[in-house]
């Protein structure tokens, strides 16, 4: 189930090519990739949301 994949923040910035900060920015403006906040406080990215995303930014082009 490759949809269910969850990614960690570090593989999501380092996929996308992006700096935290910059990432927290877009994500302050809503434009970034969905995160899910697991209990611990840790952030996840599903790759389904990952992809979809992906999608977004090439139909905005």
């Amino acid at each position: 189930m490759a949809g269910t994949e969850k990614l960690k923040l570090r593989e999501v910035l380092e996929e996308i090519e992006m700096s935290r900060a910059a990432f927290y920015r877009m994500r302050a403006r809503g434009k970034a990739p969905k995160l899910i906040k697991l209990p611990n406080g840790q952030l996840r990215c599903r790759r389904s949301d990952l992809d979809a995303w992906w999608s977004s930014m090439e139909d905005a082009t």
